[in-house]
């Protein structure tokens, strides 16, 4: 009869117990994020709420799937002291994941596509993390694997583990948040929840979230030029492929992700890569709020649901978040040169929006 095997290691158990600790810890020093409103006609009978996001340590969302990710990894035992932390990433989960892991004494290796900008790579090193980069962004997800079977590590994978690293239930999720906030406000239960799609985690939750609280606000998901997401939820395909990367940082995928839980999208809008950018300026020239491209994203959602919303003479409440701060992208979205560089002319969509501000009406260009 074989004798019980014992894998248990005090030193480990400790180190681990000491991990969890500091990023929880983290967490009690960063205070829920900021719910802001966009300054609408008060006629309208619509409110609009940006949850800024940019406002976290890190200075995004993915700070938020960082700490996620990180509880997920110690909790089942596949970081441990001296374990080299792998991910792919655009950018901002490696800026995020670059600081928990300098928080908890590992190492950290980002792989990203080579045009990733320089603000975020900076970030990621100014934590510590190292940054490998790829020519092409399919070859991040095998490359990561690569590395962190060289080096013995763990090669963290948000795109497998977001939607199920969350504790969709609550426990202090965005989603859960969001309507924490709401509760004293005129229409607490929004019409509209608007958000892009990375990895799917965030969206797997707030999607889940609605219908575990049974709320009846619907959920809309925004998706940028070349992303996989809106057309493989129209076809019903989870195996679609454009092989083409987002402009958008942050959001839109070459493929459906394993984290991207269609079932829980109650509507896709699809977004030109201009109107984003469009939109996040316009969010600077209303407000003074610096925001990346995938905010523009969401805002383009935004207003075309609240045109909806006016037209059926609805009152409400539609919520979208502020994913990063404009600062990383004053080299991209923020130069004239480089959107032109691009191909992408604002002028049409900066036009639409301003039409919308002044008369309620939605009439975007045509694609």
């Amino acid at each position: 009869m074989d004798s019980p095997v014992d894998r248990s290691c005090d030193r480990t158990r400790a180190w681990v117990t000491e991990a969890i600790r500091l990023v929880e810890a983290d967490a009690n020093r960063s205070a829920d994020t900021h719910l802001h409103v966009f300054p609408l006609p008060a006629d309208w009978g619509v409110d609009v709420y940006l949850k800024d996001e940019s406002v976290h340590p890190t200075g995004s969302l993915k700070h938020r799937l960082a700490r996620s990710l990180f509880l997920y990894a110690l909790a089942n035992g596949w970081i441990v002291e001296g374990t080299t932390v792998v991910e792919a990433s655009s950018g901002s989960t490696a800026v995020s994941e670059a600081y928990f892991a300098r928080l908890i004494g590992v190492p950290f290796v980002a792989v990203m596509p080579r045009r990733t900008s320089p603000e975020k790579i900076a970030l990621i090193e100014r934590y510590g993390g190292r940054c490998h980069f790829v020519d092409q962004p399919p070859a991040m997800y095998t490359e990561a694997q690569r590395l962190a079977e060289e080096t013995g590590g763990h090669y963290m994978d948000q795109f497998t583990f977001a939607e199920r690293a969350t504790d969709w239930r609550g426990n202090n999720n965005i989603a859960e948040s969001i309507f924490e906030q709401l509760a004293l406000e005129r229409h607490p239960v929004p019409e509209w929840v608007v958000m892009g799609a990375g990895t799917g985690g965030t969206s797997a939750t707030i999607g889940r979230y609605l219908r575990y609280r049974r709320h009846p606000t619907r959920f809309a998901v925004v998706d940028p030029e070349n992303s996989a997401f809106f057309p493989g939820w129209v076809a019903g395909a989870p195996d679609y492929g454009t092989g083409m990367p987002s402009r958008i940082e942050g959001i839109g995928r070459p493929r459906m992700e394993p984290s991207f839980v269609p079932s829980v999208i109650d509507l896709m809008i699809p977004v030109p890569d201009a109107a984003s950018v469009a939109a996040a300026r316009h969010l600077h020239a209303v407000t003074g709020r610096w925001a990346g491209g995938s905010t523009g994203t969401n805002l383009w959602g935004v207003w075309h649901l609240v045109a909806r919303m006016r037209a059926a003479g609805m009152h409400g409440s539609v919520v979208t978040l502020i994913c990063d701060g404009g600062e990383r992208y004053r080299h991209s979205y923020y130069d004239d040169g480089w959107v032109a560089a691009q191909g992408m002319d604002l002028a049409p969509y900066t036009a639409t929006l301003e039409r919308f501000m002044a008369t309620g009406e939605w009439a975007p260009p045509e694609p």
